[in-house]
């Protein structure tokens, strides 16, 4: 059993003491949606994959709240956004904006990229290592201002 899942499992017994109706409903779903990709692949989920399907689970909230603001739902926000800090929890410290420029900055030398067409190497040498600690899209953005230039 991974240490992630034990942490979910044990913040859950946590929030049923609390009685944290909202927090506990969170962390239900997060450990559904473990369990089915277990279920669904007769596996047993190490931390990292389980971060994957944390980083997923994020990005889809992140995309629904970017919709409801544009529909003008704040009321659906406040849900989604109340998600995303829960799910939060259990992923890896974010990195800063400087660490991913840094990040990036060495990926850029390490695969020898010379313009945009080489962004799948740099992407491919970074997923790996920010996973769950970084938006994928802005460090998509940032390789695409240094190759740009």
């Amino acid at each position: 059993m991974s240490l992630l899942k034990d942490r979910i499992k044990d913040d859950m017994k946590v929030a049923m003491r609390a009685k944290d109706k909202e927090r506990l409903k969170i962390i239900r779903m997060i450990l559904a949606a473990i369990k089915q990709i277990e279920v669904d692949e007769r596996i047993e989920l190490d931390d990292e994959r389980i971060v994957v399907t944390l980083d997923k689970m994020l990005k889809q909230r992140r995309e629904s709240i970017k919709q409801f603001n544009e529909a003008g739902r704040s009321d659906l926000t406040e849900i989604e956004e109340t998600e995303v800090l829960v799910i939060q929890d259990f992923l890896p410290k974010a990195l800063s904006a400087e660490e991913i420029e840094e990040m990036v900055v060495k990926a850029i030398s390490d695969s020898v990229a010379e313009s945009i067409k080489d962004m799948g190497k740099v992407m491919g040498i970074l997923r790996p290592q920010m996973l769950g600690r970084a938006d994928m899209s802005i460090v998509s953005s940032v390789i695409k201002a240094k190759l740009g230039t």
